[in-house]
C-alpha cells in the first residue's frame, strides 16, 4: 500500500491536485482584485492615492471617504429609487414571464412556435436600436421623467419566457394528465404545481434581472431628468465629476462604488443556491 501510494502516478496526481487548487486561486485573486483595490483606495487619502510608488495598505480616510459619498451624493435615496425600480421589475418580470411559458407550452393556438421564435428574436436586438422608438413610445404615454418609464419596458423578457418554457418542458406530461383528471385550472395548475416545482428557476431569473436593472445606465439617462427621480448608476457618475478644489477625489469614488455593490451582492448570496440549481437543471436530470 505505501509502495503504491509512491508511484509515479501517486506523484502525478498529486502534482495536478495541487496545479489545479493554485490555478484556481490565482484566477479568483484576479477576478476579484478590481474590487479588492477599490475596497483599499476607498479608505486611502488623495494624497495616498496619487503617491509614488502607490502604496496598497488600508489608509485612515475610510469614514470620511464613505461619509462624503453617501451625504453629500445622496446615494440612500438614489439607491432606494433603484431598488424599488429593481424590485417591481423583477416581480413584475417574473409574473409575466410564468404567464408567456405556461401559454407556450400547456395551451394550444396558431402560430404559437413561430410567436416563441419571434420572442427569441428580440434578444439578438440591440438596445441602441430600440432606443430611440421607445424614448418616442414613451413620451407619448406622458412618462417622460417618471418611474413608469423605468418599469413597464422592462417587464417583457424574452430570457425569462425562455427559461420557465424549457423548465415547463421538463415536468413530465403524467403530471400534468392527472391535474386535469382532478379538474385542476390552469391558474391553480400554475400556482400550486407548477411555481414551486420552478423556485430555482424563479430564484435565477430574480438575480439577473435585478442585477441588470441595478446596473441600468442609459436608459435613466436619457428618460429621467430629475435628479431626485435618478438611478444609483447615474450617482456612480456624480461621483466621478471635479471636487471643489478641481481635482477628482478616487477615495470617496471608490467609496461610493463598494456601497453600491452591497445590496446585488446581497441579493446573489441569498439566492445563490437557487441561481445554481436554475442553471444546472439539465445536468441534475
Amino acid at each position: 500500500m505505501a509502495a503504491s501510494k509512491r508511484s509515479p502516478y501517486w506523484y502525478r496526481k498529486k502534482a495536478m491536485f495541487v496545479l489545479l487548487h493554485l490555478g484556481l486561486i490565482i484566477s479568483a485573486f484576479l477576478i476579484s482584485s478590481p474590487v479588492l483595490f477599490a475596497l483599499i483606495k476607498s479608505t486611502q487619502t488623495t494624497a495616498q492615492i496619487f503617491s509614488y510608488p502607490p502604496t496598497f495598505a488600508i489608509g485612515p480616510a475610510a469614514p470620511e471617504n464613505y461619509a462624503i459619498a453617501w451625504r453629500d451624493y445622496h446615494l440612500g435615496r438614489l439607491m432606494l429609487n433603484t431598488f424599488i425600480i429593481a424590485g417591481a421589475v423583477t416581480v413584475g418580470k417574473t409574473l409575466m414571464s410564468l404567464f408567456a411559458a405556461l401559454a407556450l407550452v400547456y395551451f394550444d393556438f396558431p402560430l404559437k412556435n413561430l410567436l416563441f421564435i419571434f420572442v427569441l428574436i428580440t434578444l439578438m436586438m440591440p438596445i441602441p436600436v430600440r432606443i430611440v422608438p421607445l424614448f418616442d413610445l414613451v413620451r407619448s404615454f406622458g412618462w417622460g421623467n417618471t418611474h413608469w418609464a423605468l418599469v413597464i419596458p422592462f417587464l417583457a423578457s424574452a430570457t425569462g419566457v425562455f427559461l420557465f418554457r424549457q423548465h415547463f418542458m421538463s415536468i413530465p406530461a403524467s403530471l400534468v394528465d392527472a391535474a386535469r383528471v382532478d379538474g385542476v385550472g390552469p391558474m391553480r395548475f400554475l400556482w400550486q404545481i407548477l411555481v414551486p416545482m420552478s423556485m430555482n428557476t424563479v430564484g435565477a431569473l430574480a438575480v439577473i434581472q435585478f442585477v441588470y436593472i441595478w446596473n441600468q445606465y442609459l436608459w435613466p439617462l436619457i428618460i429621467i431628468a430629475s435628479n431626485e427621480k435618478q438611478m444609483i448608476q447615474i450617482g456612480l457618475k456624480m461621483l466621478t465629476g471635479a471636487g471643489p478644489e478641481g481635482m477628482l477625489n478616487w477615495g470617496v469614488a471608490m467609496a461610493g462604488t463598494i456601497i453600491t455593490m452591497l445590496p446585488p451582492l446581497i441579493v446573489f448570496l441569498l439566492l445563490q443556491e437557487q441561481f445554481m440549481r436554475g442553471f444546472a437543471l439539465a445536468e441534475e436530470k
